[in-house]
């Protein structure tokens, strides 16, 4: 296996808990990282609204991917790549989630914007993201400026269902993808947490092959594919599981850290 030079983690179910704490373990991992040379940074599908929290407990200096890596920011959350659904297919987007019933979300670069304030995961999210949202009568006035929509219901076949016929209704004009079982993502096409591997690796000078990448969402499999050393956690689903390299603990149980080990051990034998 080619060395690690750099790991990628995804951060819901992943780098912090069910509750969204972030345990001194992972801290340590992180730091232990750092300490062997290794380049560290997240991506993930939330806003950057909801990411300024992790950079100074985790010490990082590497840029990171928000909305499904379809945004990149510095350490300072300031825009290095910043790319948005066009007007007409955020607008197909909510007519396909009105239809399935689902509560909607509307993310631009620097609001969270809902319609109904007392949606079943707005208090998960403003615990989760520590934002609160902005309660508008209509999307239309945003349609222009959205970096992401959500369709968020507890009914997780229901929610699988409104994937498959989101990928149908967008086509190549978006990405749709769940983020957690409760979430569905629409994202700019073209740019997911693969492509911001790729950019990361590039912009270190290094092979993908010397990118890990840990995950547990289907949305990290287009990462997995694209780094040569990949791990879900323990929490993830066996679909997941079977296309990652390696897989670590729950997120519950020091996974993140326990991925860590791994790939220090695995650069060891190199």
């Amino acid at each position: 296996m080619t060395r690690i030079a750099l790991v990628v983690s995804d951060v819901d179910g992943t780098l912090l808990t069910k509750d969204k704490i972030l345990t001194d373990g992972a801290k340590n991992a992180a730091h232990a990282l750092r300490e062997a040379g290794i380049g560290f940074t997240i991506v993930s599908s939330r806003p950057t609204i909801g990411m300024g929290f992790l950079i100074e407990p985790l010490a990082i200096s590497l840029p990171i991917g928000a909305f499904n890596g379809s945004a990149i920011v510095d350490a300072q959350l300031k825009p290095i790549e910043q790319h948005l659904i066009a007007p007409n297919v955020a607008q197909r987007s909510l007519d396909v989630l009105n239809e399935f019933g689902v509560d909607i979300w509307l993310f631009t670069n620097d609001k969270w914007l809902t319609r109904n304030g007392d949606g079943e995961y707005v208090p998960h999210e403003k615990r989760a993201i520590k934002h609160d949202p902005t309660i508008v009568a209509d999307f239309a006035p945003y349609l222009a400026s959205a970096c992401k929509i959500v369709g968020s219901s507890s009914d997780a076949a229901l929610l699988q269902r409104c994937e498959a016929a989101m990928r149908e209704a967008v086509g190549t004009r978006a990405t749709a993808v769940r983020s957690q079982t409760y979430y569905l993502d629409i994202t700019p096409p073209g740019h997911d947490k693969g492509t911001f591997v790729d950019a990361m690796a590039k912009r270190l000078g290094i092979s993908t092959k010397a990118v890990a990448t840990i995950g547990d969402m289907q949305n990290d499999l287009a990462m997995f594919k694209n780094s040569g050393l990949s791990i879900a956690m323990g929490n993830a689903s066996d679909d997941v599981k079977t296309q990652a390299t390696e897989v670590t603990a729950s997120n519950e149980d020091e996974g993140f850290a326990g991925a860590v080990e791994l790939i220090l051990r695995e650069n060891g034998r190199g």
